[in-house]
């Protein structure tokens, strides 16, 4: 008999705060490289502070915590009394597990419905994405995911290339290869198979889109690479970077030589949107959509060719 499994731990600050100060915490949140989120707005009134609860595999030091918390404020208007408390504690896998099966419901994102799996769906026309609850962002509940979701609903093309930049849980992936299967179900000539990329920098990050990908059975359908965009990869026809401010704007020379049709950008903020636009320009981009959900943005740049144009 082999040593019985060491019980993974990980560490959670949980801020309480003002209900307009969450998406400002959960920006410093990102910013400290945390696993993922979550907000309690449960049994709260608008009036009342709500938890936000930030995961991590090390906890951040002090000061690097109230600097990040102090900057992300302060760029959103806010000053320190939007906080009322800050607490740290350790999370086993069962505690996780029991919060995510009590607090997540299937959320429904135009044509998906991102459920996770514990969860029974009545028969319907959307298209269902079954997501195991992890820490990493991706879950279908956040802003930028659901612009992205949005976007590919509305712009991409069944049997295109895609690539997906930052997959996290590869949920915009699976949402491309659903999307394929569900047109190949109705059409009656053949659909062609599109070439699926899905890559990212954070190794357990691939591990769980894997994973999210056999679950949804669209595993075979999907080449996941762990690290960045290959500088050799071919251009795909649909491009989706998820990230933030500071990472795309170094990639997005590669992004735009990637991209043959469509490009999205999102994990943007609303203030960031002159950087991101002054980017675009810079490039010799005149022309793109911007599409706004909470304190973030999400950024379509359609091209014809080499032909850069505004997306209707």
């Amino acid at each position: 008999m082999g040593e019985p499994t060491k019980t993974q731990r990980w560490f959670g600050v949980a801020i309480a705060v003002a209900p307009e100060a969450t998406e400002a915490i959960e920006y410093a949140f990102n910013s400290l490289d945390s696993l993922g989120t979550e907000i309690n707005h449960l049994g709260k009134a608008n009036s009342e502070a709500v938890t936000v609860v930030g995961y991590f595999n090390e906890l951040p030091n002090d000061d690097l915590l109230r600097d990040e918390f102090h900057y992300a404020l302060r760029i959103y208007g806010l000053n320190e009394e939007a906080i009322s408390s800050v607490e740290q504690h350790e999370i086993e896998d069962a505690d996780w597990l029991h919060e995510w099966k009590k607090h997540w419901k299937p959320t429904t994102i135009g044509r998906f419905v991102i459920t996770p799996p514990w969860e029974s769906i009545d028969e319907t026309e959307k298209i269902i994405i079954r997501i195991e609850p992890n820490m990493a962002f991706g879950t279908g509940t956040h802003e930028t995911t659901q612009l992205c979701l949005k976007s590919i609903a509305d712009n991409y093309d069944p049997g295109d290339s895609f690539l997906d930049v930052g997959t996290g849980t590869g949920i915009l992936a699976i949402a491309a290869a659903k999307m394929n299967r569900q047109s190949a179900a109705s059409s009656e000539s053949e659909t062609k198979v599109p070439n699926i990329l899905a890559c990212d920098t954070d190794r357990d990050s691939i591990k769980i889109a894997r994973e999210n990908a056999e679950m949804n059975n669209v595993g075979e359908e999907i080449e996941f690479i762990d690290g960045p965009v290959p500088a050799d990869a071919p251009m795909f026809e649909f491009v989706c970077a998820n990230l933030t401010i500071d990472v795309i704007l170094p990639l997005l020379p590669l992004l735009l030589e990637k991209s043959r049709k469509t490009l999205i950008l999102s994990g943007i903020l609303v203030e960031q949107q002159a950087m991101i636009r002054r980017a675009l320009r810079d490039a010799g981009i005149k022309d793109h959509r911007i599409e706004y959900a909470g304190e973030w943005i999400a950024v379509t740049v359609a091209k014809v060719g080499e032909k850069l144009i505004a997306v209707s």
